[in-house]
């Protein structure tokens, strides 16, 4: 399992709030077959392998330019571990900090 941290930025746009578009990217994760968990400044992904991840990142990124954006910055970190599972509630209770 793969774990990601994205952030979809867009540029070029007439307007100071962004969550229209981040919303566009969040819909658009929705469709791929990848579990995701928004956040305030990113979304959190698990995907089975790479190249799930990345067609999952692809289409979020497509999805800001065509809602508008004339630029998109797009960051993408990658935790991928391959000695046992992971999930994004795994890592959080190894730290003490998953409440379910």
């Amino acid at each position: 399992m793969l774990i990601a941290e994205l952030s979809v930025v867009p540029i070029g746009t007439s307007k100071t709030s962004v969550g229209e578009y981040i919303k566009a990217a969040i819909e658009a994760l929705k469709q791929a077959d990848v579990r995701i968990k928004p956040h305030a400044m990113a979304t959190e992904i698990e995907a089975k392998d790479l190249e799930t991840l990345l067609f999952a990142v692809k289409l979020a990124h497509e999805a800001v330019l065509a809602k508008g954006a004339k630029r998109v910055v797009t960051t993408l970190r990658i935790d991928h571990r391959i000695d046992k599972d992971a999930t994004i509630e795994s890592k959080l209770r190894s730290i003490g900090s998953y409440d379910e």
